[in-house]
């Protein structure tokens, strides 16, 4: 049998409110998801899942546990991994960031999203100092980073925002922070350099089903969102992303699921391009929708909306449209008074054609527990 998760020996791990948590007997099965604290005592079980809903994942020949798709499009789906498929780049990081005893790391997700559990396991199983701050509110959580020194935090754009937005004094011990979900703006970016100045950004692009698939660092093309990933083969066909690596899943445990394998290769549906060794990415295929017979990818302008001056919050949703068969409107939440200056720029970028022909702005983005735009709930908010 593969190994599977385990604390190290010289792991330790303190809760929201700097309490150490000692080590329990590792549960089988589904363990709740709070307080995350008593979650993460448990772990070292051969089949486990930490929230979500439906059955038990099923003990098989080789440790195995279960997490959650991030659920932008609709119900997240419960993704089943071996435990071995997230220890294989458990070393990488080791290797990368210095990840192991002694070194401080942080996550403000909670534990039902990919991106929290991982880097909260990752730091058990390589004997770090792991600090759960997701149950607190933005400024506290820049008070507890500040007071307990964290080098590393695990973190997406949408957490790094608030916790910019808040302000107070710089984050000296911060070095690393390692950012998934979508890409940051360059307005977070330059917040990010004020509050911690030796902090390195790296970003990662992956999925649920295909963990890591792209690393980006400091001298990332700004397009771009990364070369592979170490140990992960990439290829684009007919504009399809495929990836093979040793850190795939191994199917959906939910329902039949979107993605798609062909000769050992996984696809999620995302699109781009690769480029002296950049993968530059479209879109997703099931978001594309076509303007007056133009394929557009709605992420594209998404990523562009966030990058102005006055947004925080971005999505762009298709409406039908009967000379065009669709058009598309951009969901925003920020300063509405940008309204015309964001409008040029998206027809000066986009063309008159793929450009949202309307701005909505929201005090109340609806936004999914994983920090991403909800999108059924925004496109029943603008019919």
């Amino acid at each position: 049998m593969s190994q599977g998760f385990a604390w190290h020996p010289k792991a330790q791990l303190f809760d929201a409110a700097g309490q150490s948590v000692p080590r329990g007997e590792p549960v089988q099965g589904v363990i709740a998801a709070v307080p995350a604290s008593a979650a993460l005592a448990r772990l070292g079980a051969s089949a486990f899942r930490i929230g979500g809903v439906g059955p038990a994942p099923e003990v098989g020949p080789e440790p195995v546990f279960e997490t959650l798709t991030g659920g932008s499009s609709g119900i997240p789906r419960r993704i089943r991994h071996t435990q071995a498929s997230w220890i294989a780049s458990f070393g990488v990081n080791a290797g990368l960031f210095g990840i192991g005893p002694h070194c401080k790391v942080a996550v403000l997700g909670e534990l039902i999203h990919s991106l929290a559990l991982y880097g909260a396991i990752e730091g058990l199983h390589l004997g770090a100092e792991l600090h759960l701050l997701g149950d607190l509110r933005p400024d506290r959580q820049h008070t507890a980073l500040a007071a307990r020194g964290v080098r590393l935090l695990y973190a997406t754009p949408a957490q790094l925002r608030l916790l910019v937005a808040v302000g107070g004094a710089a984050l000296p011990d911060l070095r690393y922070a390692l950012v998934g979900g979508s890409k940051l703006d360059p307005a977070l970016r330059a917040g990010l350099a004020q509050m911690a100045p030796a902090c390195v950004v790296h970003e990662f692009y992956g999925a649920a089903e295909a963990s890591f698939i792209t690393l980006a660092g400091p001298n990332t093309p700004p397009d771009a969102v990364g070369s592979a990933y170490p140990g992960v083969e990439l290829r684009v066909s007919d504009g399809e992303v495929w990836v093979k690596s040793p850190y795939l899943f191994q199917g959906y445990a939910s329902d039949a699921g979107s993605a798609r394998w062909q000769d050992g290769f996984l696809s999620v549906g995302e699109m781009g391009r690769l480029q002296d060794g950049q993968l530059y990415l479209s879109g997703r295929a099931s978001r594309m929708v076509k303007v007056a017979d133009q394929a557009v990818y709605p992420e594209e302008i998404e990523s562009f909306l966030l990058a102005q001056t006055g947004v925080t919050q971005a999505a762009v949703l298709p409406r039908p449209d009967a000379l065009r068969g669709v058009h598309l409107v951009a969901v925003l939440q920020g300063d509405a008074a940008q309204e015309q200056v964001i409008l040029q720029a998206l027809r000066t970028q986009f063309g008159p054609l793929k450009s949202p022909k309307t701005l909505i702005w929201r005090d109340d983005f609806a936004l999914l527990p994983s920090g991403k735009p909800d999108l059924p709930r925004l496109e029943m908010d603008v019919r």
